[in-house]
């Protein structure tokens, strides 16, 4: 806010909260600012499939609307949906949850996050995540009170957070441990045994663990495992999930959480004072997604594995060391080579290249060093975007 004199002079007050005031705004969406003013770019940098919704998803979608179907619903969600997904995760993943006091259907995974922070989080107690991470995580955290503790994680160990660098980070404050696999921005998938020594861990220090598994469905060459499936990790869990990247579905905004009927119930206070409940017209969508979405997800998911293999082998074959990412749809290439910040390297390479990539920074301390190149994108992009990036390394190769 401005604070420049008014009328006779006195300075207006300050209406900005301190907290709101201390956020940092996203890593992401600061650098998009600068991409509205250049011509001809290719974005490999917002996290969003190129794909339409499935056309039998948004034909659900038009008939609501069509029958009138305008209304709200249950702040729980459409009882049709919590069935549907209720059977989804026992399907899947044998994990058994009640439709009607253990599921909650949120605006996108991305308010299932905030609320279970808010409705776990005292002031003051401390939530262990992995650096680098979803952008969202510490933000959400601290707004929830809470203060974001982050574990290192290495190219080393394919990203992924390991229980033994956990356990040192844990105090008398810490309340949970939040994850995010497959990850973004490294695409790293965890092992069964990698969640189990994370399960074992919870246990052992009475802990909560908020699993964030929005990109569970985009998974490549293993089956993912779901964090509440694990023996004696499903009363201690908030598994978060959603529709927007398996089935395209990210402008739809639906997302869940599932957790036990206490802390559905906590969160759902919250809900019901702020989103009230999710937009019906894409809870139906939803429901179609879960009857008959799974063989266009299937296409859209080989798809992805062919642009990733593509994309990680010219990263490498360019100079920007890129390990094969396990899920989602990122790549994170070293930027090492160029002897350049993160953030120089892709305000650079916008200028100098007109290709879109994110800096590694932006997703925390250990980020940086790399930058995220998303391959939700169309193919000839892909490629065209490799061959600047490649001319462009070419240019700038510290190491020559």
């Amino acid at each position: 806010m401005s604070k420049s004199g008014t009328g006779g002079g006195k300075n207006p007050r300050d209406f900005v909260s301190q907290k709101a005031d201390s956020l940092s705004p996203s890593g992401i969406r600061k650098f998009f600012d600068l991409i509205s003013t250049t011509e001809g770019v290719i974005s490999l940098g917002v996290g969003e499939p190129d794909f339409s919704t499935p056309w039998r998803i948004r034909e659900a979608a038009i008939h609501s609307i069509e029958k009138g179907y305008t209304m709200y619903t249950s702040n729980y969600g459409l009882p049709e949906l919590r069935q549907l997904l209720a059977q989804s995760l026992e399907r899947q993943y044998g994990v058994s949850y009640h439709p009607g006091q253990e599921l909650l259907i949120t605006c996108g995974v991305s308010e299932a996050l905030d609320l279970a922070l808010r409705a776990v989080v005292n002031p003051g107690e401390e939530v262990i995540i992995p650096d680098p991470c979803y952008v969202a995580y510490s933000p959400c955290i601290s707004l929830a009170g809470g203060i974001p503790v982050p574990v290192p994680t290495c190219v080393e160990t394919g990203f992924t957070i390991m229980a033994s660098e956990i356990e040192p980070k844990i105090t008398a404050k810490t309340k949970a441990i939040l994850i995010g696999y497959p990850a973004n921005p490294t695409g790293a998938v965890m092992t069964k045994e990698e969640l189990s020594q994370i399960a074992s861990l919870a246990e052992k220090h009475d802990l909560l663990v908020i699993s964030d598994e929005i990109y569970a469905g985009l998974v490549y060459e293993r089956e993912h495992i779901c964090f509440s499936s694990l023996p004696g990790a499903r009363e201690r869990t908030i598994l978060l999930g959603g529709f927007s990247k398996t089935y395209a579905m990210t402008g739809w905004r639906v997302g869940y959480a599932a957790a036990n009927g206490d802390i559905i119930e906590a969160m759902l206070k919250i809900h019901q004072y702020t989103a009230l409940c999710a937009p019906i017209t894409a809870q139906m969508a939803a429901v179609e997604a879960l009857k008959s979405g799974e063989a266009e997800a299937q296409k859209m998911l080989h798809e992805y594995d062919r642009r990733r293999r593509i994309m990680v082998k010219r990263l490498n074959d360019c100079g920007l060391a890129c390990l094969e990412p396990g899920g989602a749809f990122y790549a994170f290439p070293s930027i090492k080579i160029t002897g350049m910040r993160s953030e120089e390297f892709a305000r650079r390479l916008l200028k100098e290249e007109k290709v879109v990539v994110v800096p590694g920074s932006s997703f925390g301390q250990h980020g940086e060093g790399f930058c995220r190149c998303c391959y939700a994108a169309p193919l000839k992009e892909i490629e065209e975007a490799l061959k600047r990036i490649g001319n462009f390394v070419r240019r700038h190769n510290a190491t020559t």
